[in-house]
């Protein structure tokens, strides 16, 4: 099948642009975004994610506010063969300057969340290495993604308030990732073992800098992925290469320390040195004081995940207490958290993301779903 994208020179295979080159159900191409508030008032975020194979594509958008409560939409529709169509009404995203400025809108809708954003990015785009996993002989995990850091501007309406969204306080953080995740239902076969994963991913603002690191560990805490990265960082008006690493410190050993929340699986304070090919240990104190559900943008949401046909388009909102809800039920365990940071004099924004589950011995978790002691 042909699609407008046919007509430009973007071809990576022998087929047409619409047919990715793996068959795998799983293959995924996706935009995700966070807002984080200097302040630690408000953090949002914003997903949307096409699935050729599945012919599916969604969206979501949510926001937490320091009132404790979060305010989500999911919507989903058929996926069109043209994939620079990145609408998923009532969510669009606008790439206005590729790498550098993008522009997402959620337009009025029966949910009563509303938004006009625009990213203005304030460092290059950091490549990460390709991220390769399997379970049970089978290939769950082969992607490409990166991260870049910008700042927000714009508003966002949700739960009967409008939040104003400062270029000069509030701190984005977008990456853009393809490949092969687990996504959709659950494909027909043996059933696969138990999951047995730790992740971490935590990238932080400061003035001059920006940092971030991600950590996959197995069960008994031998650490199988490292990426972390030191980058320069200017104003978003500045003038910058966006695809030069110039003057990137890239990061091979890291040493974290976590505590963990009573009863949870959230983290209440991590402090994470980092070890540069070239250059002094930089050492960096995340201290979280909003949560973000990542069901809220359809992370593991059992009925409105990531791929899964929900008819030719359909719209769904939610508003949660976050104080109010069980943090380890299996959709609860993948979550953000803003956080404010700390590096020597230096204060910075940052987000760390957990996904825990089943047994990891560093952190004296047993089973699939216990919390801390």
């Amino acid at each position: 099948m042909l699609s407008p994208q046919d007509d430009f020179p973007l071809h990576q295979t022998a087929k047409p642009i619409a047919h990715p080159a793996t068959s795998d159900l799983n293959f995924y191409d996706r935009y995700w975004f966070a807002g984080l508030s200097r302040d630690g008032e408000f953090m949002f975020e914003i997903a949307q994610g096409m699935y050729p194979n599945r012919l599916v594509a969604d969206a979501g958008f949510g926001i937490s506010r320091s009132d404790g409560w979060q305010h989500s939409l999911i919507a989903s529709r058929r996926m069109h063969p043209n994939r620079r169509e990145t609408v998923v009404a009532p969510l669009s995203i606008e790439v206005l300057e590729p790498m550098r400025v993008v522009r997402v809108v959620v337009e009025p809708n029966d949910t009563g969340i509303e938004a006009d954003l625009v990213f203005r990015a304030r460092n290059a785009a950091l490549e990460e290495p390709p991220m390769l996993m399997y379970r049970d002989e089978r290939l769950i995990m082969e992607t490409s993604r990166f991260t870049q850091f910008g700042m927000w501007k714009g508003f966002v309406v949700a739960g009967d308030r409008r939040t104003e969204v400062s270029a000069q306080t509030c701190y984005g953080i977008r990456d853009r990732s393809w490949g092969v995740r687990p996504i959709g239902e659950f494909q027909p076969g043996v059933p696969p073992s138990p999951p047995g994963v730790f992740w971490m991913w935590a990238p932080s603002h400061f003035d001059d800098f920006c940092t971030h690191f991600g950590i996959f560990e197995d069960p008994k805490g031998r650490r199988f992925y490292t990426n972390a990265a030191i980058a320069p960082a200017k104003t978003p008006e500045a003038e910058f290469d966006v695809y030069s690493e110039d003057g990137v410190e890239r990061v091979s050993r890291i040493e974290r320390e976590i505590e963990w929340r009573k009863g949870t699986r959230r983290a209440s304070r991590v402090v994470v040195t980092m070890y540069p090919d070239l250059g002094d240990p930089l050492t960096i104190e995340y201290l979280p004081k909003l949560v973000f559900q990542m069901q809220g943008i359809g992370y593991g949401h059992p009925e409105y995940g990531h791929g899964f046909w929900q008819g030719e388009h359909a719209v769904h909102g939610f508003s949660e207490n976050l104080a109010e809800a069980d943090p380890l039920v299996p959709a609860g365990i993948h979550v953000h958290q803003l956080c404010l940071t700390r590096s020597g004099d230096r204060e910075g924004i940052g987000l760390c993301e957990q996904v825990v589950y089943g047994p990891h011995e560093p952190s004296g978790f047993k089973e699939l779903l216990d919390g801390a002691e």
